[in-house]
């Protein structure tokens, strides 16, 4: 169970985001690109926890001076032995190598998100604003990892909106950590303050709303996908209510799943689109 928790399988919902060209391709109804797809995204799981247990073994005795993370991660609260962690993640690397054998192009993709949280975990996670784009970087690889698997290429609109939501997340994750536990939670809070990861925050909201709002409605065959267009706005209104009075979006995976009006227009969205590109509704 502890092994597990190393894993932190909760923030695996991240990875849905690499169901996104299957829905907006309209091929959720296709078994073998719905296999693909699903197989994409549960290699990037894995590789996923595989770069979270690199972050808590380098960042183990800072996390231990953290009162959150000393009980919550298992490397810190001495749960999970080191040698137990290095096990797992030799493990993790070993299945995602045989990935390669179903899906090269996707792991392809993979090993590029892996150097890439590798230079999160040693460098980049300390320089501001790089921190920021890297962390937003990660949702995009997981997007385009998506369309690899289908053998289509990744649309613009969906690109941009995906990197302007993303950034909307980190900015606002920074914005709490600093708020909620000051510049020393994290070394690179001391060059933010609340009031620009606002800014940030803001302005990476509104580009996800109007690059969201061109891409739905460039698809003129499908123009019940207009239709959803409340539920983001909502959204991301409830979601800037869940961080500002509800104290939360240290954790988007936390706010998410602990906040049900969130949860539900999730649900709603995903209900909405795959209604408005079901076959034959166009």
């Amino acid at each position: 169970m502890a092994l597990i928790r190393l894993m932190r399988p909760k923030h695996w919902i991240k990875n849905s985001f690499v169901l996104a060209p299957l829905m907006f391709t309209g091929a959720f109804l296709n078994p073998e690109l719905l296999c693909h797809a699903l197989l994409a995204s549960l290699l990037f799981c894995l590789a996923s926890s595989a770069s979270y247990i690199v972050n808590d073994i380098h960042d183990v005795e800072q996390d231990r001076q953290h009162p959150k993370k000393l009980k919550s991660r298992p490397l810190a609260a001495g749960i999970v032995s080191i040698p137990a962690a290095l096990t797992l993640l030799v493990t993790l690397y070993a299945i995602l190598a045989v990935g390669w054998l179903f899906a090269p192009k996707v792991i392809l993709v993979i090993v590029a998100y892996l150097l890439l949280n590798l230079a999160y975990t040693f460098v980049l996670k300390h320089q501001p604003v790089l921190d920021i784009f890297t962390i937003a970087i990660g949702f995009v690889l997981r997007v385009y990892a998506g369309a690899v698997a289908l053998d289509v290429p990744l649309s613009p609109w969906m690109f941009i909106t995906t990197l302007c939501l993303a950034l909307y997340l980190a900015a606002i994750k920074r914005r709490q950590e600093l708020s909620q536990g000051g510049a020393e939670a994290r070394k690179v809070l001391e060059k933010y303050s609340v009031a620009l990861t606002d800014r940030y925050a803001e302005m990476s909201a509104t580009g996800a709303l109007i690059f969201y709002s061109m891409f739905v409605m460039s698809k003129t065959e499908n123009p019940q996908l207009v239709m959803t267009l409340p539920l983001v706005l909502f959204g991301l209104f409830r979601y800037w209510y869940v961080v500002e009075t509800l104290d939360g979006g240290e954790s988007p995976t936390d706010a998410l799943l602990t906040d049900w009006p969130l949860l539900l227009t999730t649900v709603l969205w995903v209900a909405v689109c795959g209604w408005a590109l079901w076959p034959g509704q166009g």
